[in-house]
């Protein structure tokens, strides 16, 4: 379960608690907001659940109580009464109990057929949600008709809430009314990428059938999105207009930059050829022409990219050093001094190229460039490789900066101690050492003294201080 909806689910038994345990004076929760529909579910399942352990099957007064009661009996009699809550209402239609099911759904076409605007805008998302109930393929014979040819449908398709988005998308393709243009642009415009393929898929197929049209393309190949961007330049060939697929081999995207580079073979062309020129060229060198020509060079191309770790562009330097790591390339003795680099990406970048040898690299050495005065960004270069080697100078490295100005490196220094232990696993550091003692010592305060006890005990080491007493 994704964060966002747990935090839904938390919000809706919250509310039920709220209201249950409020007495008489309890009241129907605030309309949630579009999305929410995890929330109402939860509500339902919770205001059951307390009836049942608290109330029994007693009737309760409130008709919101009433339309969650665990006796179909009362939830039937309750969608009889004023205006059952919308929300509740949807989900009693795909209620287990026959009756109970159809009482809601002659309420709910009720609903719609006196407000079909608003009630379809409020309830779609929450009624695609319940049609994957046992009692739920209603929901996927009503929503066509209902929305079909409404305003609705077109504000549906910019929802919040992806299934509703999606749903609304397909709904809208079935009516064939979109042009090729259109298409393009709402792939385009798009910031759901299955969404996008969606529109992508429809977009292409129109020309498929119709031939090609520029504006379309540039649309797709304009897009934000990768997934777009890369299924436009595939159709290009297909189109008969492969040669302008070379224009994007230096795209920022690995995916359109790969659909590209087929393109241009299919074509007869020379990708590796194209990116050498590039490359070898000041005015036209870019990062992603590096990247690029590293995603289809081989290891006798590292001198080039080596000869790149002293260009004056950031960028250029980060990505010459992630293609040699590409190329599996590394060369200890050229990448350590770029630790020091200017440039955040281009320390972070040669960090990571670093990891494999971070065992090589002196301890002493790299905790010099962890000391305060050092730009954060070799700070946190270092001690990422200082973590890569592990043992004593690993936690050594950690202990040390859980007490730091900066707090993504204390952040970063907590979780690695943590990750030291693990009932299932034997701890990475030496026995009886007093050293690993004395750093224990330090960082109690992560960790109950339970686990601080059998760590202890593991390395042979004998009782500390308490967790009151550590960090």
């Amino acid at each position: 379960m994704g964060a966002r909806r747990e935090r839904a689910v938390l919000a809706g038994r919250e509310s039920a608690s709220r209201l249950m345990h409020g007495g008489e004076s309890g009241h129907t929760p605030e309309p949630l907001p579009e999305g929410s529909v995890h929330t109402w579910i939860a509500f339902d399942q919770a205001v059951r659940e307390i009836q049942r352990r608290h109330h029994g099957t007693a009737p309760d007064g409130r008709p919101v109580v009433a339309l969650c009661h665990p006796d179909g009996h009362v939830r039937e009699d309750a969608l009889r009464g004023a205006d059952p809550v919308p929300e509740l209402l949807a989900i009693r239609c795909t209620d287990w109990v026959p009756a109970v099911r159809e009482q809601a759904r002659r309420v709910l076409l009720g609903a719609m057929a006196a407000d079909p605007a608003g009630t379809l805008r409020r309830l779609t998302p929450l009624l695609l949600r319940l049609a994957r109930r046992e009692h739920g393929a209603w929901v996927l014979e009503l929503l066509p008709l209902a929305l079909r040819g409404t305003q609705v449908q077109a504000e549906l398709r910019a929802s919040a809430d992806l299934p509703t988005r999606r749903y609304a998308a397909r709904l809208s393709l079935e009516t064939g009314r979109f042009g090729v243009r259109e298409l393009a642009r709402l792939a385009a415009a798009e910031l759901d990428p299955q969404t996008g393929q969606l529109w992508a898929d429809a977009a292409l197929a129109s020309m498929a059938a119709d031939g090609p049209d520029d504006e379309a393309f540039a649309s797709l190949l304009g897009s934000h999105s990768p997934a777009v961007r890369a299924a436009g330049v595939t159709a290009l060939r297909r189109a008969g207009w492969a040669a302008r697929a070379a224009e994007h081999l230096t795209d920022r995207s690995g995916l359109v930059r790969a659909c590209a580079r087929w393109a241009v073979r299919q074509d007869g062309g020379d990708p590796y050829g194209r990116y050498r020129e590039l490359v070898e060229d000041p005015g036209r060198i870019t990062p992603y022409a590096v990247t690029g020509f590293a995603e289809c060079a081989g290891r006798g191309d590292a001198p080039l990219l080596r000869g790149l770790l002293a260009h004056p562009d950031n960028a250029v330097r980060a990505a010459a050093v992630g293609g040699l790591r590409l190329l599996d390339t590394t060369d200890i003795a050229l990448l350590r001094p770029l630790l020091d680099d200017p440039s955040a990406a281009v320390a972070r970048e040669a960090s990571l190229s670093l990891r494999a040898s971070a065992g090589q690299l002196p301890a002493d050495w790299l905790r010099a460039r962890m000391e305060p005065g050092r730009p954060v960004h070799t700070r946190r270069a270092a001690y990422r490789l200082l973590h890569e080697q592990g043992g004593v100078a690993g936690l050594r490295a950690a202990v040390e900066l859980l007490a730091d100005d900066d707090p993504t490196l204390r952040r970063t220094a907590a979780q690695h101690v943590q990750s030291l232990w693990s009932p299932y696993r034997p701890l990475a550091l030496p026995l009886r050492d007093p050293e690993v003692g004395a750093l224990l010592d330090r960082c109690t305060g992560l960790f109950s003294d339970w686990v601080i006890r059998q760590m202890r005990s593991r390395l042979g080491l004998p009782a500390g201080p308490s967790t009151a007493d550590g960090y």
